[in-house]
């Protein structure tokens, strides 16, 4: 497991538009994006006493979260995805899933994972069984993702976020989402063993500090 630090920011309208002009001199779009940006559709788990929502917020040192995402509106290729953390550095496991496990998953009937050949997969069956993990929310959000070589650095710049309330049917497009409380705006810098000094001068928003700004918690502020 590779573990890598992160930073995290809440910034403001005007900070991501001086922000996008800065990055787009320095780092490149990643690959993926259209014009510069996709847009990304999770599917978060929690179980029954909220144990990642109260760990995310009393800022537990080590926790992990599950979620099952895909990008731009495209159902073929879905990903299962934990995401760890321990003290300053956060690693992510992904494996991807079939239609059919996806749609196992959002109803909340593992059984369709138990024989699966990815371990990340029977670990949510295994959890799902025992520990009452089930999906809670989809969170929607637009991303407009940078990278840079040296020290493997990723800049994510997301907005636009909206949260499906309680429903998990995230195979639906007309499924219905809203926007989240205060339309927040989420800086996220990552790296492995050094930020080169033109990243982190480039990433500077005067005013703001790493906060524990979190998209699955601002979706659950209804519940």
């Amino acid at each position: 497991m590779d573990f890598r630090h992160e930073w995290k920011h809440e910034i403001g309208w005007g900070d991501l538009l001086a922000l996008r002009a800065r990055l787009r001199v320095v780092m490149a779009w990643d690959e993926h994006t259209v014009n510069g940006r996709y847009q990304i559709r999770s599917l978060y788990f929690d179980n029954l006493a909220d144990k990642a929502l109260r760990e995310k917020i009393d800022g537990v040192n080590s926790r992990e979260k599950f979620r099952v995402r895909y990008y731009n509106g495209d159902t073929s290729f879905i990903l299962l995805e934990k995401k760890s953390k321990y003290g300053g550095l956060c690693s992510k496991d992904q494996a991807a899933l079939t239609r059919r496990e996806a749609l196992a998953i959002a109803e909340g009937e593992p059984a369709a994972l138990a024989e699966s050949e990815a371990p990340l997969v029977r670990e949510l069956y295994r959890k799902m069984v025992t520990q009452g993990l089930a999906p809670k929310t989809i969170v929607d959000y637009t991303r407009e993702p940078f990278v840079f070589a040296p020290g493997n650095v990723r800049v994510t710049l997301d907005y636009h976020i909206r949260t499906g309330l309680g429903g998990t049917d995230f195979l639906d497009p007309a499924c219905v989402t809203v926007p989240v409380a205060g339309d927040p705006v989420n800086l996220e810098v990552k790296w492995d063993a050094f930020l080169p000094s033109v990243i982190r001068d480039a990433v500077q928003v005067p005013g703001t500090h790493t906060s524990a700004f979190s998209k699955y918690a601002a979706c659950r502020i209804y519940g």
